[in-house]
């Protein structure tokens, strides 16, 4: 088994691609409190306070996963491209905050559907467990607030267009999801019978 440098022994339960997972995880976490970062640094209006609040959330996700992770007696490993910038490659930078919200709830249901999919494995590590059950409460928080944003702007916007933002970015994830499945294909082996769909 090759391990980092900098390693501590892993938890005889977790193996290596278990911890590449959590790794995953909590980069993503790290990605999606940097991207609300700037957000809440720049909006205006009723949405700065729902904004702001998931940034803490996201950092206090990337936090506990840390934690997670150290509670097993080991560190994370170095992870490359995070999801969320293949988002940015797939779709470009989002326009305004209707995309920026309708890129957060494709990508807040593609996260519920894998933590809801990581628990139904079995074995799944107490401390693994806990940390998603935190994370979860946190993440239907999000959706219930960018549903309502986004049915707001649909004022602004029209129902359409934002309908149409939507679908190209569900798109999007569906591909992003099936190359992350194919080129980790290792590291992710318990998850190809994942649905290929955020739900």
């Amino acid at each position: 088994m090759s391990l980092p440098d900098n390693r501590r022994i892993l938890d005889p339960d977790l193996t290596e691609n278990e911890l590449w997972l959590l790794s995953f995880y909590r980069s993503s976490e790290i990605n999606g409190a940097l991207f609300f970062g700037r957000i809440a640094r720049t909006i205006r209006g009723p949405l700065q306070v729902d904004v702001t609040h998931h940034f803490a959330d996201e950092s206090n996700h990337a936090h506990w996963w840390t934690e997670c992770i150290d509670s097993l007696d080991t560190l994370p490993i170095k992870i490359g491209k995070s999801y969320q910038d293949q988002y940015l490659d797939a779709i470009g930078v989002p326009a305004n905050l209707m995309e920026v919200m309708a890129i957060t709830q494709v990508f807040e249901k593609r996260v519920i559907g894998q933590y809801r999919q990581h628990m139904r494995q079995p074995g799944v590590h107490p401390a693994i467990r806990a940390t998603i059950d935190k994370i979860m409460i946190d993440e239907r928080r999000h959706i219930a607030y960018v549903n309502t944003a986004l049915e707001q702007m649909s004022d602004r916007y029209g129902q359409e267009r934002v309908r149409d933002t939507l679908d190209r970015f569900a798109a999007a994830d569906i591909e992003i999801y099936q190359r992350t499945l194919d080129e980790h294909a290792e590291r992710l082996e318990a998850l190809t019978a994942y649905p290929r769909s955020a739900s």
